[in-house]
């Protein structure tokens, strides 16, 4: 197990900042946000942070490229490997998760009573790692939880545990359909996460179980701004209030900095020669994936839509799944080596299209793509980093949502923050149980946000918004202060366990 690697060659007398380890669960999408606010902590409040990681699960290129760029003044460690062979096949990502987290606690704990500059003074897991949030009291220190995404899915979370209060042990309670969550979001069955489904299935009990750990947190730290989601907000000052559940500090955006990004390509010198506003980026992430079939009618339906577009092509899912977590496309035998995206499209399509659309195998520096003054819009799949990157640069979305929280996210982003087109087949048909979206409807999305009413307003909106989320880090500045209120607690907590 590595030990802390920030340069700590002070004078022994000297104050030393707060020192708060964060600890993130595997996959980019946890990991790149809570660097972000190690670095802010770091830089602009007065705190000692140190970032662990765990070995399991992660590709240890993309955790050391995160790492890495991270300064100096944020120490980092990673948790060994833990044994996970007695895991059915079947086992699926949630509850693989949870296993590599508890089986971890013991080393967990071995480091933060590890010899160390300064005493603890928080421990920050994310929302999947909220086991640890006991060894935090152990320590007698704060524990606070990271939620990288949304807080409507966090609302989703407190509205689990807050059903189940006056349950019997075992009993495990259906939400209700639909789910109303605050901003007048109303959720369908099929449009919360899966393992909120279906109140009968092991992984749910998992997730009732982790909710209820959250109530032994001092507070949330989560990934987003008030402006995006003020009425989620208020909720939990609310729910704070009646000591019904911890209170939730909004305290992002943390998005990626174009300069975190490689500076030539040829999308971007494609991007340069677009007239301003008139290209569609489309990009289902770096795990996102689709079926042969859905990638033909997408190509299809952008040719139809008749407006320019940029699209990242991944490798099409040939198992079923549309999220490549730690693996690639699909099995091992039905892929080679030299395999190319791009070969997937519909014959022809390439040719047809050349005078309007480009299409890029695998990746796209996004960041880099969404604030190009070419780019109207966002073909996305509502993860959340990529939600917030589209909301930082002032871009629209046509919700494409394939897994996860990202149904959640699709309609939080169209009923509630009104930044977001979803296609008529999510809001009419079970589309995110996993049936083809057809060209035709894919065509009228694109245009009704290039072209439309309901785009003219989206567009309005998502410029707000960019102004908003680029106050938040002022003096005055919502996250700036939610975060400092924090951070002073911290500090509190360092000087009476001095």
């Amino acid at each position: 197990m590595e030990t802390f690697t920030a340069d700590d060659q002070r004078d022994a007398d000297a104050p030393r900042p707060p020192r708060v380890v964060l600890l993130a669960s595997p996959g980019a999408g946890h990991l790149i946000p809570l660097a972000g606010l190690a670095r802010r902590l770091a830089d602009h409040h007065g705190v000692a942070p140190t970032l662990v990681t765990f070995a399991d699960l992660e590709h240890p290129d993309a955790r050391s490229a995160v790492l890495s760029s991270l300064p100096a003044s944020v120490a980092t460690a990673t948790l060994p490997a833990v044994p996970l062979d007695d895991l059915p096949a079947d086992a699926g990502l949630e509850r693989t998760l949870f296993e590599v987290v508890h089986r971890s606690l013991p080393n967990l704990r071995a480091l933060l009573r590890s010899a160390a500059p300064a005493p603890l003074a928080a421990l920050v897991p994310d929302f999947f790692c909220a086991a640890a949030l006991p060894v935090a009291a152990e320590l007698g220190v704060p524990g606070y939880v990271f939620v990288p995404t949304s807080l409507a899915a966090l609302s989703l979370m407190r509205r689990t545990v807050e059903l189940h209060d006056g349950a019997a042990a075992g009993e495990q309670r259906a939400l209700p359909d639909p789910l109303e969550l605050p901003g007048g979001v109303s959720l369908r069955n099929a449009e919360v996460p899966r393992g909120f489904r279906d109140s009968t299935a092991p992984v749910y009990g998992q997730l009732l179980a982790t909710g209820r750990l959250y109530r032994l947190a001092a507070g949330f730290l989560a990934n987003t701004f008030y402006e995006l989601e003020p009425a989620a907000v208020e909720e939990f000052k609310k729910a704070a209030e009646r000591g019904t559940f911890p209170p939730a500090y909004p305290v992002g955006p943390f998005v990626r900095s174009s300069s975190d990004e490689p500076g030539e390509s040829a999308c971007l010198e494609w991007l340069d020669l677009q007239p301003a506003g008139s290209v569609v980026f489309v990009s289902f992430g770096s795990a996102g994936m689709l079926s042969v079939e859905q990638t033909r009618e997408l190509a299809a339906g952008l040719e139809m839509s008749g407006h320019r577009f940029l699209w990242v092509v991944r490798m099409p899912s040939f198992n079923g799944e549309s999220f490549a977590f730690g693996k690639g496309a699909g099995d091992e035998d039905d892929r080679r080596v030299d395999d190319d995206p791009l070969a997937w499209l519909p014959d022809g399509f390439l040719e047809r299209t050349s005078g309007r659309g480009l299409a890029v195998a695998a990746w796209a520096p996004q960041v880099r793509v969404l604030s190009h003054p070419a780019t109207a819009a966002f073909v996305s799949h509502c993860g959340w980093n990529s939600t917030l990157e589209s909301v930082a640069a002032g871009v629209p979305m046509i919700a494409w949502p394939l897994h996860a929280e990202q149904s959640l996210n699709a309609v939080v982003l169209e009923e509630s923050v009104g930044v977001a087109v979803r296609p008529r087949s999510w809001e009419e048909d079970d589309v995110v149980g996993g049936a083809v979206m057809r060209r035709g409807e894919i065509a009228a999305a694109v245009r009704e946000v290039m072209e439309g009413e309901k785009g003219r307003v989206v567009r309005r909106r998502a410029r707000e918004l960019k102004l908003a989320a680029g106050r938040v880090w002022s003096p005055e500045g919502s996250s700036r202060r939610a975060l400092e209120e924090v951070a002073g607690k911290w500090k509190a907590a360092a000087t009476t366990h001095k």
